[in-house]
């Protein structure tokens, strides 16, 4: 027995035998009560306008754009909902952060890294990665008697 039909009592309706197997194998198909499934086949007619008499070609297509029209809408209500969490929780909040840790580092007007250059012996600058110290020495040269020049 269903809890919300616990305390009426029962009724006698007068139906073919062919239609009662239907309803009852209908019955136990959702797993409801035969007065439950009866009361939830009666309030989705009334709910949706539908009549068993007609056919559902047209009235199907009026469903469907009538539930499309509704998940829009939720869509919609969602879309404001998370803008309205920007505004108002996330841009301010990512707006202070970025203060305190403006406010904390000072500000460096000098480059962190610098290149840097020497001069040569005819005074023009080499960059960094040219400046090796020692040289090898060459055969060719008949000055120098070590192997490595400083």
């Amino acid at each position: 027995m269903d809890k919300p039909l616990k305390k009426e009592g029962f009724e006698t309706l007068k139906i073919k035998a062919s239609v009662t197997e239907q309803f009852r194998k209908f019955s136990k198909k959702i797993s409801r009560s035969q007065s439950m499934t009866l009361l939830l086949m009666l309030e989705f007619f009334e709910e949706n306008g539908i009549s068993p008499l007609e056919t559902m070609g047209p009235r199907m297509e009026t469903l469907e754009s009538r539930i499309s029209v509704l998940i829009k809408k939720r869509m919609n209500g969602m879309i404001a909902i998370l803008k309205d969490i920007e505004k108002t929780q996330t841009k301010p909040t990512a707006g202070m952060m970025q203060a305190i840790f403006m406010a904390a580092e000072p500000p460096t007007e000098k480059p962190l890294l610098r290149e840097k250059k020497f001069l040569d012996r005819d005074n023009t600058e080499r960059p960094f990665h040219d400046t090796s110290r020692f040289t090898e020495k060459k055969k060719d040269d008949p000055n120098t008697d070590v192997r490595w020049k400083k």
